[in-house]
């Protein structure tokens, strides 16, 4: 399997040799939609709450009397069915929102992905991923010679002043392999590989 090696001017001088098991799979749609719900629905948190009928403040008193008014019977006004009455089912802030993925569904469908970028053209690899100093600038003029305007990059190593430069920049993410996520890589329109970075993903996915 070969990935187009990108120059500084953003175009392909050469290509690297990548593992087929993952970079060259089959698309798998359903495992990625599946592991792409469950990765988003384990960042959700429980900080919502709403009140059932004994938790809202209300009188005990009957609204009005039994029969005759022509309305529907009712004991109070904390009533689901009345305004400003409780919830049937409140939500409340213990609940738990987290799906289950299992560890080699997981490596297939981030395989599946990083494959199917590679058929896409969005997918290529650098040789190195580095800067001087702690200057967006400087990592902005890079991107913009080999016009990318939002790319991810999977770098080996991540020193200091990579992620100074590049953590202002907008439509930009750097991270190191063992921080990659499904909803990143289909997320930017580039994916920046180093060489470094392709070694770790297969110990990773393969």
């Amino acid at each position: 399997m070969q990935i187009e090696l990108l120059n500084e001017q953003g175009q392909a001088a050469a290509s690297v040799d990548a593992p087929e098991a993952v970079f060259g799979r089959d698309y798998n749609e359903a495992l990625v939609h599946q592991i792409v719900v469950a990765y988003q629905a384990n960042a959700r948190q429980g900080t919502r709450a709403q009140k059932d009928r004994s938790q809202v403040r209300h009188s005990t008193r009957k609204p009005f009397r039994q029969k005759g008014t022509g309305n529907a019977r009712a004991g109070m006004t904390s009533s689901p069915l009345w305004r400003g009455g409780g919830r049937i089912f409140p939500n409340m802030p213990d609940e738990n929102f987290s799906q289950k993925v299992n560890k080699k569904m997981y490596r297939a469908g981030m395989a599946s992905i990083l494959s199917q970028l590679v058929r896409e053209g969005r997918l290529a690899a650098v040789e190195s991923m580095k800067v001087d100093s702690p200057k967006t600038r400087q990592l902005a003029a890079r991107f913009k010679a080999m016009k990318l305007d939002s790319v991810l990059v999977i770098a080996d190593e991540v020193d200091e002043n990579l992620y100074l430069a590049s953590r202002n920049l907008g439509n930009v993410l750097v991270i190191e392999p063992r921080y990659a996520d499904p909803v990143s890589l289909l997320r930017y329109k580039k994916v920046l590989l180093t060489r470094g970075a392709i070694d770790k993903l297969k110990e990773m996915f393969a």
